[in-house]
């Protein structure tokens, strides 16, 4: 049999959502990855055919003439693809779910508990995606999603499942346990993708009315999971979650030396009504309570 000679199907795919959607960006949100790592896929492509599938302009991006040719053979494709996939699903009588939710709560709360979920639903197929970008749920990208925000979410179902605290977190061998103790060890900072949401040391410092201490200095983290790793180590002090940082709190691993806390805005868990109405994502639903049951 001929060998198929085709580009990797990751470079494929980036340039199918980037065709339909004509934007990086929203394409990158559809699979999950950065806007960087579409640019790059479809550089790759490009490179394979030796043409150029867009014209990079400053806010927008539109197809040549070889991308205009190109993307409705690859749009078919994947939709016959789709297609052959269901087929074989509803043939084999399992049903799968696709939770979406931000990385730290899947790491810290989601993948835990996966278990009982297999247990309670052997006839379902739970599949976790995590991702800090937002992900369409009206275009079938997952059929159900841990959302963080003030909440309601138009056009979906929205039900509150925590609220969410941060506070200081220290290894307790840094011995802090007043104001005072901030100033010999490092403040450690996480760079939000929301720094109007962030929960960092100006807004704990104007809670605590400590005008003199240096907000600005100390390690800075791009992602919280790694900051609680590094709290952890005993590299310094950090602001965050105390909802997902419950496992570090109860194992003795992380203190909670003083406050003030900042009162966060809350998890829900949202769907599409349709989505919302099936057996299945019901089943998720009701996990997902069981979930945060007590956090």
């Amino acid at each position: 049999m001929r060998r198929r000679r085709l580009p990797p199907l990751a470079a494929l795919r980036a340039f199918e959502a980037a065709a339909r959607h004509l934007s990086f960006r929203r394409a990158a949100a559809e699979l999950g990855v950065t806007p960087t790592a579409i640019s790059h896929q479809i550089r790759l492509l490009e490179a394979s055919l030796g043409l150029a599938l867009f014209v990079r302009e400053v806010r927008r991006v539109a197809l040549t003439a070889a991308g205009q040719r190109l993307y409705p053979a690859l749009r078919d494709g994947f939709d016959a693809f789709e297609r052959g996939l269901a087929d074989v699903s509803r043939q084999t009588g399992r049903k799968a779910v696709t939770l979406t939710a931000t990385t730290l709560f899947t790491a810290r709360r989601l993948l835990p508990a996966l278990g009982a979920f297999r247990a309670q639903h052997p006839s379902f197929d739970l599949r976790l995606h995590a991702s800090d970008d937002l992900v369409d749920l009206a275009a079938g990208l997952a059929d159900i999603a841990v959302r963080y925000g003030s909440g309601p979410f138009a056009g979906l179902v929205t039900e509150p499942l925590l609220s969410e605290r941060f506070g200081v977190l220290c290894n307790p061998s840094l011995g802090l346990s007043a104001h005072e103790d901030l100033k010999r060890v490092p403040l450690l900072h996480v760079e939000w993708k929301r720094p109007d949401m962030a929960p960092d040391w100006r807004r704990w410092a104007r809670l605590a009315g400590l005008t003199a201490l240096a907000v600005d200095a100390g390690p800075r983290l791009t992602d919280d999971g790694y900051a609680l790793q590094a709290a952890v180590a005993g590299h310094g002090v950090v602001v965050a979650s105390l909802v997902l940082a419950k496992p570090e709190l109860e194992a003795g691993l992380l203190v909670h030396p003083f406050g003030p806390e900042i009162a966060g805005e809350a998890y829900h868990v949202v769907a599409t009504p349709e989505n919302m109405a099936g057996a299945d994502v019901i089943a998720v639903r009701d996990w997902l309570r069981a979930v945060v049951r007590g956090a």
